[in-house]
């Protein structure tokens, strides 16, 4: 699919990160872009300077999805195109020994849920409901296209680290739910491609002191140093563009494979 002047597009976690400079990447090619985030300040920020809208958006929420997508679509009409990039992680073992007194505790269940709630459950509720609005367009092509949908897990949902288990298992579920979706869609013309990042260089990553940033970027293969997010940005445009591209779940981490910790 072309991306144009005017072709109506939503990146969630579009605020900061992989998803702004994916919402960046998308209007340098003129299209019309809806940023749904719960960063007010960042988002209205971008949204201003890129032309497009903000939506206060918690992906948890159904009302709050539905209002987003309303917001959007009435401002520049149904999107052809969504990016997942909404995401949340922690670091907690799954059982754990205190150093201090031996007291064991468990990874808390609400923290859990509330990972998975985010980054599965999130990233699906606005699939579904972004689909459900691309089916009511008409096609692009003599092959019957509709939209592309974007989603972001990560290599942790292939070799999570020690503490990742929520994380690894939200991201897991992402990968794994790629491929079906795409063939729920298939017949409908629209498509569905995720990414699996390695260490990016995001906000999350830039409170980092240097010698942590410095001993990630040691460790992946080549080139040995973060991945920026205009790269991310680039491999999702790829897959917005490129029709033949469908059900694939790509890593884009400079060979990395995650250690244990």
């Amino acid at each position: 699919m072309e991306v144009s002047a005017n072709t109506p597009a939503v990146v969630t976690g579009g605020a900061s990160g992989l998803g702004a400079a994916t919402a960046r990447a998308l209007a340098a090619k003129g299209a019309k872009v809806a940023i749904f985030d719960m960063n007010a300040e960042k988002g209205e920020a971008l949204a201003a300077e890129l032309g497009g809208v903000f939506c206060l958006v918690n992906v948890t929420s159904d009302a709050d999805v539905d209002a987003g997508f309303a917001k959007a679509r009435e401002a520049h009409g149904q999107e052809r195109i969504l990016v997942n990039c909404a995401g949340i992680g922690n670091a907690i073992k799954t059982a754990s020994r205190s150093k201090e007194d031996g007291s064991i505790k468990h990874f808390p269940i609400s923290a859990f849920d509330f990972v998975i709630q985010v980054n599965l459950i999130g990233t699906f509720r606005c699939i579904a409901k972004s689909a459900a609005g691309m089916m009511t367009l008409d096609p692009l092509d003599e092959f019957g296209e509709r939209g592309a949908i974007v989603n972001t897990a990560s290599v942790a949902g292939e070799d999570g680290q020690i503490g990742q288990a929520a994380y690894s298992a939200s991201k897991a579920g992402v990968i794994g739910m790629t491929l079906p979706i795409a063939r729920d869609l298939m017949n409908e013309g629209i498509r569905v491609n995720t990414i699996l990042p390695g260490i990016f260089d995001t906000p999350l990553l830039a409170a980092a002191p240097q010698n942590v940033r410095d001993a990630l970027a040691a460790s992946v293969p080549f080139p040995k140093r973060l991945g920026m997010p205009v790269e991310y940005a680039k491999l999702a445009m790829t897959m917005i563009e490129t029709g033949y591209f469908n059900g694939e779940d790509v890593r884009l981490d400079g060979a990395i494979r995650m250690a244990p910790r």
